[in-house]
């Protein structure tokens, strides 16, 4: 189909090849975004229980922002990050030492990314990328889906300076880089004030440890343009995180949604309305708990069912930093958690087949983390 052209309705998108076009052809929901589309391709249409509804959004609750600039001199502030990750299983962070202009800068890298032809974003793709660390793609898993969701990504994952000079794209390869760079101290301080309540001191926190927890990183930009029907599809489907810690960056636009904890099933279930909308705050970085913590604090912190809406009037981006255990780190309750006779509910697991199961399937909420479950 020619730039510029346009479908009228849902009928002739019958005879138009949304997969191919979208998936298999580079252009993503960005390019069918782009062709003017009046109604929402059958294919990215959620059941009912997928899509979100405002009814179901709780208003009068935000996750808790939390001021870093003393978290060094100051154990009220490692009090707030620990309470926040039991309590809610996200958090924003404000003084958090990232410099704002690298924070712009990341956000534009995305836009310029996504603005490049088809062509070009699909030298990235899984069938033509050199290399497994750099992939460009649109939904999540399209060959188990359901329904597409309405989302384009690229991901980097890193292994070193020299390799993300090497492989990563140009167009956004700097920013990426450096957005990673400047998050390091952070992402270790917020790491050092969880796991004090998991009886890892600071003067444990040494190398070991801290390959553990942050040992493997991987940035994703995200782009989610302007959608026909948003009430009929979503951005990203519920899940929760498979990494130790997610480090979030999203614009001024807003859409990310979170599940309301619970910490019993019945009152779960009590619930219909138990998803919360994280503002935007300039300058913030949004901060949520991940399967992997999950599973080392024996379910003390909780990683947190999310989801992302499409919007009708407005592109959205986003940028996360997943912090991870490396591939090859077995992961399980730590042995300090489990020390005082705290029975175990997960098993020793290898973090290379948690994350293989995680990208087998669509995304299911918290249906993941039972693959360690005892």
């Amino acid at each position: 189909m020619a730039p510029g052209m346009t479908i009228a309705s849902s009928e002739r998108t019958e005879s138009f090849d949304v997969i191919k076009y979208a998936v298999h052809e580079g252009h993503g929901v960005k390019g069918l975004s782009e062709l003017g589309l009046r109604s929402l391709p059958r294919q990215y249409v959620q059941p009912l229980e997928e899509r979100i509804d405002m009814k179901t959004v709780v208003n009068q609750h935000s996750i808790p922002v939390i001021d870093m600039s003393n978290l060094l001199h100051d154990p009220q502030v490692a009090d707030s990050i620990c309470d926040a990750a039991e309590k809610w299983g996200f958090f924003q962070v404000v003084n958090h030492g990232v410099p704002l202009q690298v924070l712009e800068d990341v956000k534009e890298a995305t836009y310029r990314f996504f603005r490049q032809p088809a062509e070009e974003k699909k030298k990235h793709s899984k069938d033509n990328s050199p290399t497994n660390n750099v992939r460009f793609g649109t939904s999540f898993t399209p060959h188990a889906e359901k329904a597409l969701e309405w989302k384009d990504y690229l991901s980097l994952f890193f292994v070193s300076n020299q390799e993300a000079h090497a492989h990563w794209p140009s167009s956004c390869r700097d920013e990426a880089l450096e957005f990673l760079n400047t998050s390091e101290i952070m992402i270790k301080n917020l790491l050092k004030a969880l796991t004090q309540r998991l009886n890892v001191h600071n003067e444990d926190f040494d190398q070991a440890k801290e390959n553990l927890f942050m040992g493997s990183k991987r940035i994703n930009m995200n782009y989610y343009p302007k959608c026909p029907n948003p009430d009929l599809t979503i951005g990203v489907g519920r899940h929760s995180d498979v990494s130790t810690l997610t480090i979030l960056l999203q614009d001024q636009v807003g859409g990310l949604y979170v599940r309301k904890l619970h910490h019993d099933d019945a009152a779960a279930a009590a619930d219909q309305t138990t998803w919360i909308h994280v503002p935007p705050v300039p300058g913030a970085i949004v901060i949520n708990i991940g399967d992997a913590m999950q599973i080392m604090s024996n379910g003390r912190y909780k990683s947190v069912e999310h989801r992302v809406a499409a919007n009708g009037s407005h592109n959205r981006i986003s940028v996360p930093i997943f912090v991870n255990p490396r591939p090859n780190d077995v992961i399980g309750p730590l042995p300090e958690v489990i020390q005082s006779g705290e029975t175990p509910i997960y098993k020793q697991v290898l973090y290379s087949d948690y994350v293989k199961h995680f990208f087998r399937k669509a995304h299911d909420g918290k249906g993941t983390v039972d693959f360690a479950k005892i």
